[in-house]
C-alpha cells in the first residue's frame, strides 16, 4: 500500500477540489468523498487540514471553497498533472496507466524542473 506524504494528500485533495469547482460552484464534503473515493471521516480529517492551512473555507451550509492561496496550489498541481498525462499518452501509454503516472509524477517533480521541462518543450 501506498502512504502519501501530507503535501502529496493535500495536493490530491486540491486538485479534486478544483476539479469539482469547475462544474459547480457549492461543493458538499460528499462530493469531495464520492469524487476520491474515500470514506467521510477521511474527508473530514482533510477539510480541516486544508482550512487550518489557509487553502479553503467553509460557507454557513458547509460548502468547501478554495481560496486564492489554495487556488494556485490547485491550479499548479492540475497543470503539472495535464502536461505529464498528454506526453505519457503521447509516448502511448495506456490511458488508465498514464493516469496512475501522471499523478505519482506531479507530486515528485520540484516546481524549478518543472518549469525547466516545460520550456524545454516549447521549443
Amino acid at each position: 500500500m501506498e502512504h502519501k506524504s501530507h503535501m502529496q494528500s493535500s495536493e490530491d485533495y486540491l486538485k479534486a477540489l478544483f476539479l469539482l469547482q469547475r462544474k459547480t460552484p457549492y461543493i458538499r464534503p460528499t462530493d469531495l468523498a464520492i469524487q476520491m473515493g474515500y470514506t467521510k471521516p477521511s474527508i473530514s480529517r482533510a477539510i480541516s487540514m486544508l482550512k487550518k492551512d489557509g487553502l479553503i473555507t467553509r460557507d454557513r451550509e458547509g460548502h468547501i471553497c478554495l481560496t486564492e492561496k489554495g487556488t494556485l496550489a490547485a491550479e499548479k498541481v492540475y497543470e503539472r498533472h495535464c502536461f505529464f498525462m498528454e506526453r505519457l499518452v503521447a509516448a502511448g501509454i495506456a490511458p488508465d496507466i498514464a493516469e496512475k503516472e501522471a499523478c505519482r509524477m506531479e507530486h515528485a517533480i520540484s516546481e524549478e524542473s518543472f518549469e525547466k521541462l516545460k520550456r524545454m518543450g516549447n521549443k
